[in-house]
């Protein structure tokens, strides 16, 4: 793979999945213009990521069938009609369910990314699929991490309407570059979607490592989704007092955490993936303890909410390639299906990770989101711990 190729794919991935993200910081402000309840202001994070969902299930198998850049440009499209629309919804006679829709799209949309993360695996020779794939996955990190104050800064400076208004030509400039530059791939498969999609059934039943390493990222990434969804709306709260462009400055800790993706990619390549799995489980498990106190306020807090961001932010993304690297080894002609069921699963996890972090924030206050967050990890090392060795 020539590396301005590589680059090109991080860097489409980046911006490409930085479209889930924006919304998570904005929770607050989308919520009043919308008129949602204080314990529903979860639901516009949790949409977007189950429309990512099912895009995994159902449009990510078809980079086994159909030509990959055709495929990717069409899911670029509808998120650009997704995002030009989401700013009016707010001058609607009933905004929440149509805002809502948008996020499903946008998320449906944003699974491009899933497509080009398969298509650089491919492109890659076996000895160093590991250390591509975490490069191209830095890049995807650093969309998401970055996506955060990035939509902080634009919301402090204009309004949030303006973060979509400005993703979407972002989109169209990408969408160009792609066209012009971006290789076709076209991929040998015999079957057709129907049977495609009826054989992921098959692959989930007969391949454990799939399943295992699913299960794990699910567990991380509900985390993971928890603390981002609810650190926001604590540093909007009296203890902290931040606004907008405070809490971009703090979102900006977590892009440290992307370190860990060519890292994990290189550990994986040398067969240490079982002792790295429990190493980033451990740590994100950690992340949460120092912050148990934080609802308190204060600076002291404050820097351990810093060091937790960045933490599990290493944790999820380093656990993330360790994951893909293992399940991309499971064979070339059902790459597309294994990493859509795979992602799928994990953003599941995910989805549901901000649905109760919202709910038991709302309810219980810091201490009991970080008990989510804190269970979610302890459930699958407890799954992990059951691991034969190879």
């Amino acid at each position: 793979m020539p590396t301005w190729l590589m680059l090109l794919i991080a860097a489409a991935c980046g911006l490409i999945v930085a479209n889930l993200y924006y919304v998570q910081p904005l929770v607050g402000p989308i919520r009043e213009a919308l008129g949602l309840p204080a314990g529903a202001a979860g639901l516009l994070v949790t949409l977007t990521q189950i429309g990512y969902c099912a895009g995994l299930l159902l449009v990510v198998p078809l980079g086994d069938l159909l030509e990959n850049r055709r495929l990717v440009l069409a899911l670029v499209g509808l998120l650009v009609l997704a995002l030009v629309a989401a700013p009016f919804v707010p001058l609607l006679a009933q905004p929440a369910p149509m805002f809502l829709a948008c996020a499903l799209l946008i998320g449906f949309g944003a699974v491009a990314v899933q497509v080009l993360v398969p298509y650089a695996s491919h492109m890659a020779p076996e000895h160093v699929r590991g250390r591509v794939v975490g490069n191209v996955v830095s890049g995807l990190m650093f969309g998401i991490m970055l996506a955060r104050p990035v939509a902080s800064f634009i919301t402090h400076m204009w309004s949030w309407q303006a973060v979509y208004w400005l993703s979407a030509v972002l989109m169209v400039g990408l969408a160009l570059v792609l066209r012009v530059l971006l290789p076709p791939r076209r991929p040998h498969s015999a079957l057709a979607y129907p049977a495609l999609l009826a054989s992921m059934r098959g692959l989930v039943r007969d391949l454990p490592v799939l399943r295992r390493r699913a299960i794990y990222q699910a567990g991380m990434f509900g985390a993971f989704s928890v603390f981002w969804t609810v650190t926001p709306l604590l540093l909007a709260s009296p203890a902290y007092g931040m606004n907008q462009r405070d809490i971009a400055w703090f979102a900006l800790a977590g892009v440290a955490g992307a370190i860990a993706a060519p890292i994990s990619g290189r550990v994986a390549d040398r067969g240490w993936t079982r002792p790295a799995t429990a190493f980033c489980m451990v740590l994100g498990l950690l992340s949460f303890v120092p912050t148990l106190g934080a609802a308190a306020g204060g600076r002291p807090n404050l820097y351990l909410l810093v060091g937790a961001a960045v933490a599990l932010d290493f944790a999820v993304s380093g656990n993330l390639v360790l994951g893909q690297r293992a399940i991309y080894a499971l064979g070339a002609e059902v790459r597309g299906r294994v990493n859509g069921l795979y992602m799928a699963t994990f953003f599941l996890g995910g989805a549901t990770g901000s649905a109760l972090g919202a709910w038991s924030f709302a309810h219980g206050g810091w201490q009991a989101a970080c008990a989510v967050g804190m269970g979610l990890i302890g459930a699958v090392l407890l799954v992990f711990l059951t691991e034969r060795r190879a």
